[in-house]
This record gives structure tokens, sequence and C-alpha cells, in this order.
């Protein structure tokens, strides 16, 4: 069982998952992360008081999960592809996030502005992230909601 966060501009005590304009790092789910403080800058980003979800999350066996220890080749293919449109057949996925600075070194990779060689020069110096993205009904339904709290600015 893990402790795990979300922020946002609300309580969400049934997460869902929502189809959105733009595809995310790890395509359309409901993220959390287990870094509290990340969860905070999320629901403060917009310069005013957001919502911090907490959840217990228990792994089952009958749940697919695809694991990024850590930023690799591997994880950043993941990404292109997901970010193109790509589905894929995971229940959860789970590393580091491509923040802002990150998104835009993926773009620029896409767009073929640099290389693969660059992209890692350019990322080697940001700070860890982590996120775990829920793709379907039955990977929500092994998180517990325990409740929410106000984060300040």
């Amino acid at each position: 069982m893990r402790k795990l966060f979300y922020g946002g501009r609300e309580a969400v005590k049934h997460p869902e998952i929502r189809i959105q304009k733009y595809n995310k790092d790890f395509y359309w789910g409901f993220y959390c992360t287990e870094m509290e403080s990340q969860a905070v800058r999320w629901a403060t980003r917009f310069g005013r008081p957001g919502v911090i979800n907490v959840y217990i999350y228990s792994e089952r066996l009958d749940i697919s999960v695809k694991r990024f220890p850590e930023m690799s080749e591997e994880w950043l293919d993941f990404i292109v592809a997901c970010r193109s449109g790509a589905p894929h057949d995971y229940d959860v996925v789970e590393g580091p996030m491509a923040d802002d600075t990150i998104f835009n070194y993926i773009q620029s990779f896409l767009d073929g502005e640099i290389s693969r060689t660059a992209f890692w020069e350019l990322v080697k110096f940001k700070h860890p992230t982590h996120q775990i993205s829920f793709h379907t009904e039955k990977a929500l339904s092994a998180l517990q909601y325990e409740g929410s709290y106000t984060a300040n600015v």
C-alpha cells in the first residue's frame, strides 16, 4: 500500500479518466504522485490556494503496470508515442514526469529541432519528479480516497 497525492482545484473523492484536448505523458488517465510537494505545486500553480487529495493505492496482481524507474531511452520513446496520440494497453504507468521545461525539450525533439543526444544533455540537470497514471476503471478501483486539505500559495 502506498500513499499518493493529487493536486487540483477541488476534492476528488471519485477519480475518473478524462479525455483531454492534449495527450499527456502517459496518455489519458488520472495522474497522481507520491511526492506531496509536487502535488502542492500542481494545486497552487495558478497563484491561488488549491486542494491536495490523498489516496491509498493497493497494487493488485490483475492490474498491468509499466514502470520507468528513471528517464531512459524507453521512457522518452514511450512519452513521444503517448503525446503523439498512440494509446497503450497498461492499466497503470509510473515514472518521471516531463514537466514544462522537459515537455518543451520533448517537443523540440519531436519537431526535429534538437537531437536525442541534445535532449539528454538538457534534461540531466532537472530535479526528480514522479507521476503515476491510472488508465482503466480496474486501475482506479485500486485507489482509496483518504481525504483532502487546502494547500496555500
